[in-house]
């Protein structure tokens, strides 16, 4: 830590002015100042490029609503991608994951090129966010991007909570939880549920790095199934599982 030399403008009984070899005053120490403990730069969490098409959706949604016309974030500096353009480019993606459902390899392989489009503006306004900021954590969630968590310390996970469940496509269901400190991915598992009738063994649903949009397939429409969820890092590993929710898939 650095030192900094202690100085003496006082008088002695004489008036005369103190020196380091007074007789009243004799001291040759240094007050120790602590260093200031640098904060750590905040990042923008790019989860977002590896996330199911429809978490990629809500994203985009988010930065949509959140960053535009935010004060947090005014011009100048100009966003690198416009509203218009983020706009554009989510429902080109939208669109083509609507053409999946009913094409083929090409229908596919178009979702698929609309999806990395769309991760290519979402990046650049990521970096942009990233910097003006002020590495303020309020301003940047303000934007409609997550963080990148700073915490590294381990420590047992809290059970999430699943907040909503809605249908997507025939035979899909899009589950949110209550996002978990520390957790690094989500772990589910789903059972058939008939109404009456004894509930079926779990499967496996996936691990998920997205809490607000997981996207469970290949369900049977008209059937009522059962959902849990649970985070999985810190000092434990896992969390306890969430409590179970039900819902149809259509």
């Amino acid at each position: 830590m650095p030192q900094i030399p202690v100085t003496w403008d006082g008088l002695d009984s004489h008036g005369n002015p103190l020196t380091w070899d007074s007789p009243e005053f004799v001291w040759d120490g240094f007050i120790i100042t602590p260093t200031r403990k640098k904060m750590p730069q905040l990042r923008v969490l790019l989860g977002f490029t590896n996330a199911p098409d429809h978490a990629l959706e809500e994203t985009a949604g988010a930065v949509i609503e959140g960053l535009y016309d935010n004060p947090n974030f005014p011009d100048p500096p100009t966003p690198p991608i416009t509203k218009v353009q983020l706009q554009a480019g989510l429902a080109s993606f939208t669109a083509a994951i609507a053409a999946q459902a009913q094409g083929g390899p090409a229908a596919t392989a178009h979702k698929n090129n609309m999806r990395a489009a769309l991760i290519a503006l979402l990046r650049k306004l990521a970096g942009y966010v990233q910097e003006n900021c002020d590495n303020d954590l309020a301003k940047l969630l303000s934007s409609g991007f997550e963080a990148v968590s700073t915490n590294r310390a381990q420590s047992p996970l809290e059970a999430p909570t699943i907040t909503d469940i809605i249908n997507g496509n025939s035979g899909q269901l899009i589950v949110s939880v209550t996002p978990v400190k520390n957790a690094k991915t989500y772990e589910g598992r789903y059972a058939l549920a008939p109404a009456g009738a004894m509930q079926g063994p779990w499967q496996s649903a996936g691990l998920f790095t997205n809490s607000r949009a997981m996207v469970v397939d290949e369900l049977t429409p008209g059937q009522n199934y059962v959902f849990q969820f649970r985070a999985v890092g810190g000092s434990t590993g896992y969390s306890d599982w969430s409590d179970p929710v039900g819902h149809m898939s259509m």
